[in-house]
């Protein structure tokens, strides 16, 4: 659903733009209401409301008794914030969540298929060096095609 890498910034007022190709997708599908929550890599995921439902059950099936899931519920869900893009697509990012991603101004929003990650610049600069260069051995340890 979505796909691709956009540079934006956050304006004076906390606010970043969804990028245009996204918010197509989003018109054609119906999807107005969007949830922020701490992502993993110091980013930021943002989910449809929808899929944002499907992520929710996922995690209610996971047995409480287990630290680690007690743990990764709370950080997932305390950081959760629904958000509505105004008609320009603009919104609001937490303060505490653009803390998390280490964001100041400058950040890239990237399509991650059923969910949108926001980065900072620096941050994914460095996620996609160190990756890119095992891209193909990753490719070949978790694809079976």
């Amino acid at each position: 659903m979505f796909y691709g890498e956009y540079q934006h910034s956050i304006d004076r007022k906390g606010r970043l733009i969804l990028p245009a190709k996204f918010r197509d997708t989003c018109k054609d599908c119906g999807v107005e209401r969007f949830f922020l929550t701490r992502g993993l890599d110091k980013c930021i995921f943002m989910f449809s409301e929808d899929e944002w439902r499907n992520q929710e059950h996922k995690f209610r099936t996971m047995s409480f008794t287990k630290k680690e899931t007690r743990s990764f519920n709370r950080m997932f869900f305390a950081g959760a914030v629904d958000v509505m893009p105004d008609k320009q697509g603009r919104f609001i990012v937490p303060p505490y969540l653009k803390e998390y991603a280490e964001i100041k101004k400058d950040t890239v929003v990237i399509g991650v298929s059923n969910r949108i990650e926001i980065w900072s610049r620096k941050g994914w600069g460095e996620f996609y060096n160190a990756s890119s260069e095992s891209f193909e051995q990753i490719a070949e340890n978790i694809l079976d095609i």
